[in-house]
């Protein structure tokens, strides 16, 4: 079945313009309550529902949690509000509080005047596919209102924030701790502003952070995992160990050592996993389509199984399931830890980081070392519309070619973009030149047969 409203991560898009509009995000609460209130008479009977709703740092935060919060319990919903907290934060609160259903307002890694909302099941995880459809099936329908003696009700977290910061320390080793260290940190004006600083700080570290005063508007400005230039000089200015970035929900990690050199997802992921190596846990890793294959060849040189789901750390999370392993993420920098948390998380991905360089007594670069990276081009080439790329002789001879000429030693990847009408080409091998070149020549040839 198409899906009409949801994504890969939820409802997104910009903030006044269907579907993240007032109207609409009521009509997505109430229609989400009545799934859940359908669910709970045929398990719990007539135990009210329980939602927790967290967003970020943007302005128009206030009013989509209003219109939330609306929509639920005219379905009769109880709600339970815990304020400006990351994605991850919201999944552990909803399992640890054996709440039903969490529910995040936020855009991620996007600008101030884009929001979203996503949902996370009982457990901490992505809400099922049959949940999301049942919920758009119900959205289809006419928004009513339960009775007055079934409405619900409304109550605020006041230790949201402190419960998850207890959660997160958890996740590191109690025989190390990070005192003596100095660590520069970039919030990005998000979700984690007054979270990340307290984390880091109580477990011993000196902490220094930019990216920590939102305005409502700054979200991820020129800040952040996706902005990471700022922290990179901030680090080397302020002579710190090492730097830490976290995007505007605060589930993305990005990751700078002293002399302001930056490491991203796959760099990461590496450590981690030479850290459970190390401490015969690595049961294989799970990466994305768009994982460096210098990567790939490094997890394999440990003795792990490497697989590549598709883009989006939903993917990521499913692979690890059917697979029954604990690691993957995204070059971008979602981390999962299957071990410490249910979803991906940049303060906890971090902590997982820091905890192997204390056990194995390294540095950032001396961790990677051994870590190659493949040269790789990406060419974005603008279509007037989407076309069938793979049934175009001229393009699969192209990628054929190219193919041919790295051998096992490089990879093709084409793929569209599920946003805009781009067709992405990569290329990735040995050589820098000849990667460049064979992208440069497959993508003339999309521009040719399609622009």
């Amino acid at each position: 079945m198409t899906r009409k409203y949801f994504g890969t991560d939820g409802v997104r898009g910009r903030v006044g313009e269907a579907p993240i509009t007032p109207d609409f995000v009521l009509k997505l609460g109430y229609a989400a309550g009545r799934v859940l209130c359908e669910g709970q008479s045929a398990t719990r009977g007539h135990q009210r529902p329980t939602v927790l709703i967290g967003k970020d740092t943007r302005v128009s935060g206030y009013m989509l949690e209003a219109a939330l919060e609306a929509g639920f319990a005219a379905a009769g919903v109880d709600v339970m509000l815990a304020g400006p907290i990351p994605t991850p934060a919201v999944a552990y609160l909803t399992r640890a509080l054996r709440l039903d259903v969490g529910v995040v307002i936020s855009a991620s890694h996007n600008p101030y005047y884009d929001n979203g909302i996503k949902f996370f099941s009982g457990r901490g995880e992505k809400l099922p596919d049959e949940v999301e459809l049942a919920i758009e099936a119900a959205l289809d329908g006419e928004m009513g209102c339960a009775e007055s003696a079934n409405l619900g009700r409304a109550s605020r977290i006041d230790d949201a924030a402190g419960r998850y910061i207890e959660f997160c320390k958890s996740t590191f080793p109690n025989e190390f701790d990070l005192r003596g260290m100095k660590i520069a940190l970039d919030c990005a004006n998000g979700a984690a502003y007054h979270i990340a600083p307290r984390v880091f700080h109580e477990l011993g570290a000196e902490v220094i952070a930019i990216g920590r005063e939102p305005n409502g508007f700054n979200i991820n400005d020129k800040v952040g995992a996706t902005a990471p230039a700022a922290l990179c000089q901030f680090v080397i200015d302020n002579s710190a160990d090492l730097g830490i970035a976290l995007d505007g929900d605060g589930d993305r990690l990005m990751m700078v050592d002293a002399a302001g050199e930056l490491y991203d997802g796959d760099k990461l992921l590496y450590v981690i996993a030479r850290g459970q190596k190390a401490q015969g846990r690595l049961a294989g890793v799970v990466g994305t389509l768009m994982s460096n294959l210098g990567f790939q060849r490094a997890i394999e040189a440990l003795g792990a199984p490497f697989v590549r789901a598709k883009v989006g750390d939903r993917y990521v999370l499913e692979t690890l399931i059917e697979k029954g392993w604990k690691l993957g993420g995204e070059n971008s920098g979602h981390i999962i830890c299957l071990d410490r948390h249910s979803t991906g998380d940049g303060i906890i991905s971090a902590l997982q980081v820091l905890a192997a360089l204390r056990e194995q007594k390294k540095t950032l670069k001396e961790a990677c070392a051994d870590l190659e990276f493949y040269p790789q081009k990406l060419v974005n080439v603008r279509m007037a519309s989407r076309c069938d790329w793979q049934s175009n002789a001229k393009v699969t001879a192209a990628i054929g070619q190219a193919e041919a000429e790295l051998g096992e030693l490089g990879r093709v990847l084409i793929r569209a973009s599920g946003t805009e009408p781009l067709l992405r080409v990569m290329v990735e091998g040995r050589e820098a030149a000849r990667v460049e070149a064979l992208a440069d020549a497959i993508a003339a040839v999309v521009r040719a047969e399609f622009c």
